[in-house]
């Protein structure tokens, strides 16, 4: 793996993090869900609303790029 490819994995594990943790607290306090049906509903919502990154091989070199739901199109990171 490329550090690009380490970054976008990093970059991609931590925003899923972060939506999945909100999304269980949230889930867990404003529904009446209980046992397993907490955490499989955060992650559901985790997955969707995170954006995703991917490192692409390019002629002037490899490039970080993002997309997600809340954006037009999809975006260099620099």
């Amino acid at each position: 793996m490329t550090k690009l490819q380490i970054r976008a994995f990093i970059y991609q594990l931590g925003c899923f993090a972060i939506l999945f943790i909100s999304a269980r607290f949230a889930v867990e306090q404003y529904t009446n869900l209980i046992g397993f049906w907490i955490p499989l509903t955060a992650f559901v919502i985790g997955t969707l609303l995170s954006p995703k990154f991917q490192a692409v091989k390019t002629k002037e070199g490899e490039k970080l790029y993002m997309k997600w739901i809340f954006m037009k199109g999809i975006k260099e990171v620099g």
